[in-house]
């Protein structure tokens, strides 16, 4: 590369890879140990195998086409640079984060933010999987920062692009954003939605990311020297419109009214009152299911399934009614085909066993794989408090120390589930 090189270079931003780019080095030996390094031994294990079977297949697909929309964070972001140089990746750089740079994800910052892809750990093996099968398979990026009906709008415009009918496979808020989509034009050439995780009727985990208390806001705080848990949620995470959109209604979860700004603590981080009312009629607005839906929901992991109003600040009800992030009964919806599996949320769409439900249900709009009925565990309750999280992920981490391995393995665990959840460690209901 020639002239000055750019400022906030990392190696984050050198190492980033297409999907496309990806796929050809993993099927053609290309790159190996390079390749191996980026996604890890075990990794380039799994997705080299299918990368090549993907590779044999022919470049028509006969079953179709499918689209695949990641969850929220599930696209990767950034700021573009001018070739040759690569793309500025904030969205997840864990050097830029390391430096501070996290609050450059503001959406009232100077500088506009591009979409870079998918999260590979999260979506690459899926996308294989279904091309394996014999489809074809697109990966849809978008900036989930942004209000579902404005991300709606653009996915049903990208949709009608295809000039073909079209299968969606929609993880996590990618299944909201589907139905936002059918909702700006009910018209489109939708075949089939297939939801993994998607959290139709909210999750008290975007509480907690507004709190200041979720685990991935806590544990992205521990590598940022800068900024505590609780600043990062007051002053990036509250000001997106699509974690709003995601808090359940009244009579979901419990009996508090999440969209009024007055049941919340007193306490900061404390959310957006227009926000809250902008995001409050979301969910009735997004398209009724039919018979074209079908919903996979996790259950099986500790879960926050229900919330307390505490004058110290909120309190959670944990089971292993859930994924880890979205209780099972919100990942339904009436008027679709539901599934469920043991399952966590994050690793839904890698999961080889739902992958196998998800291609049977593209093929034949039912499938065999999994479970058609669930009943709610029954196992011992545990509570845990705002305070008691914030107890947690507190000793800040020195990235530099880190080892290859151990970074990336704290990139992808960062949305597990922190110990108060278990029984061992949550006091009883």
């Amino acid at each position: 590369m020639s002239g000055d090189e750019p400022a906030n270079l990392s190696g984050y931003d050198r190492a980033r890879r297409s999907d496309d780019e990806l796929i050809a080095g993993l099927a053609s030996g290309a790159h190996q140990r390079e390749l191996a390094l980026y996604l890890g031994e075990d990794e380039y294990r799994l997705l080299a195998p299918l990368a090549r079977a993907a590779a044999a297949m022919p470049n028509s697909a006969p079953r179709g086409q499918v689209l695949v929309i990641p969850g929220i964070m599930g696209t990767q972001l950034g700021i573009a640079r001018d070739a040759p140089w690569p793309h500025d990746l904030l969205w997840v750089d864990a050097v830029d984060i390391s430096h501070g740079r996290l609050l450059e994800l503001r959406l009232d910052a100077p500088v506009r933010l591009r979409t870079l892809g998918g999260i590979s750990y999260s979506y690459l093996a899926l996308q294989l999987r279904l091309r394996v099968a014999g489809f074809a398979v697109t990966l849809w990026d978008y900036d989930w920062r942004h209000s579902l009906r404005d991300s709606g709008a653009a996915l049903a415009q990208r949709i009608r692009e295809f000039n073909t009918p079209v299968a969606v496979v929609a993880h996590s808020m990618g299944g909201l954003l589907a139905r936002a989509a059918l909702a700006a034009d009910a018209s489109l050439p939708l075949q089939r939605l297939i939801t993994l995780g998607a959290p139709h009727h909210g999750t008290l985990g975007v509480v907690q990311a507004l709190r200041g208390t979720y685990p991935t806001v806590r544990r992205l705080a521990a590598i940022d020297p800068l900024h505590s848990a609780e600043l990062l949620a007051q002053q990036i995470f509250n000001g997106f419109p699509s974690i709003y959109e995601m808090l359940p209604a009244t009579g979901v979860l419990g009996d508090i009214d999440l969209f009024d700004a007055a049941a919340w603590p007193a306490t900061e981080p404390r959310p957006d009152a227009q926000q809250l009312q902008a995001a409050s009629g979301l969910q009735r607005a997004l398209a009724d299911a039919d018979a074209r839906f079908h919903c996979i929901a996790g259950t099986g992991q500790r879960t926050v399934t229900g919330l307390a109003s505490r004058p110290e600040g909120f309190e959670y009800r944990i089971s292993s009614d859930g994924d880890g992030t979205v209780p099972t009964v919100c990942a339904t919806l009436s008027g679709a085909t539901n599934y469920y599996a043991s399952c966590e949320h994050n690793e839904l769409p890698r999961s080889e066993a739902i992958a196998a439900a998800v291609v049977e249900l593209l093929q034949a709009g039912r499938t065999s794989c999994l479970a058609r009925d669930w009943q709610a565990s029954g196992d011992r309750l545990v509570r845990v408090s705002d305070a008691e999280l914030r107890n947690t992920c507190n000793t800040k981490v020195d990235w530099r120390m880190l080892s290859h391995d151990e970074r990336r393995n704290y990139l992808n665990r960062l949305n597990q589930a922190p110990p108060q959840y278990s029984v061992e460690v949550g006091r009883p209901l």
